[in-house]
């Protein structure tokens, strides 16, 4: 388990700060202390400012920095081996077997597996991540018989309900939306969020609020993502919602956005995902 971690000991509260922090929060702003961080005062400040640092953050110790650092890389590697579209479905015991094979990978080491343990194994709500765990194992398997690859997308689904949803999607809304993001394994959404979490200074609370931790990602059981045709990055920002295909599929009735702008479990607004599970 990770501890809180902070940049430099933190502050102690005089009488001026306490009335600071109990002052209403503006609109456009959460609470500040005076680090700079934000001091959230609901859940919602977090699903609002989640760009922001917030002074209760937990970031991994500056000791596994290179540790992680080697694991992300290590993944990279496999991935550039079984291709983007074939990573997404990856098991974790395919991927040891992966890198073991190819020198151009090479096998994890101990402490990196014992590392990847404990990013699964560590309680997602000790950093902040509130939501429901839905892959308990590391090396669950998505059997393949249940997958189909989306054309022209590099992206899976699962047959049944998911593909059955998005046909109607398309079908209902037109050849404009389109597939971003599909099944994604246990190893996918590791790598997704060590990058995150890389990106984000090594702040895992802070790269919880934009991406499910692994075990945590609706993905892996039956949610996708969509997007706008010609769109790229963009129809992951809060911009996707202003759009007609959004619009539309708002007035459809039947759509369902996995994280709202009022979830309760820490996670930003995600209008492009598609609540299917």
């Amino acid at each position: 388990m990770w501890q809180l971690a902070h940049d430099s000991a933190p502050e102690e509260f005089g009488d001026d700060a306490l009335a600071a922090a109990s002052e209403p929060v503006a609109d456009s702003e959460a609470p500040v202390e005076g680090s700079g961080k934000l001091v959230a005062t609901s859940i919602e400040d977090k699903v609002r400012f989640f760009e922001r640092e917030f002074e209760d953050d937990i970031r991994l110790p500056e000791s596994e920095w290179a540790l992680m650092q080697s694991v992300l890389l290590r993944l990279e590697r496999v991935q550039k081996v079984v291709g983007h579209g074939n990573f997404n479905v990856l098991a974790f015991d395919d991927a040891l077997k992966f890198a073991k094979r190819y020198n151009s990978v090479g096998e994890f080491t101990k402490r990196e597996l014992d590392f990847i343990e404990k990013v699964f194994f560590t309680e997602a709500a000790d950093y902040g991540f509130l939501g429901e765990k839905v892959s308990h194992q590391l090396t669950d398997r998505i059997a393949k018989a249940d997958t189909y690859k989306v054309p022209y997308s590099g992206h899976f689904l699962f047959r049944g309900d998911s593909l059955a949803y998005y046909d109607k999607l398309k079908k209902d809304i037109g050849s404009n939306i389109i597939l971003t993001s599909g099944i994604r394994s246990n190893v996918k959404q590791m790598h997704l969020f060590l990058a995150k979490a890389a990106a984000s200074n090594y702040n895992l609370s802070k790269a919880s609020r934009s991406l499910a931790p692994p075990g945590h990602s609706f993905h892996g059981i039956g949610d996708f993502d969509v997007g706008r045709v010609g769109w790229g990055a963009r129809n992951f920002t809060d911009q996707f919602a202003e759009t007609d295909e959004f619009k539309r599929m708002q007035d459809l009735g039947y759509v369902q956005i996995r994280y709202t702008q009022d979830n309760q479990l820490g996670v930003r607004f995600e209008p492009w995902h598609i609540k299917v599970v």
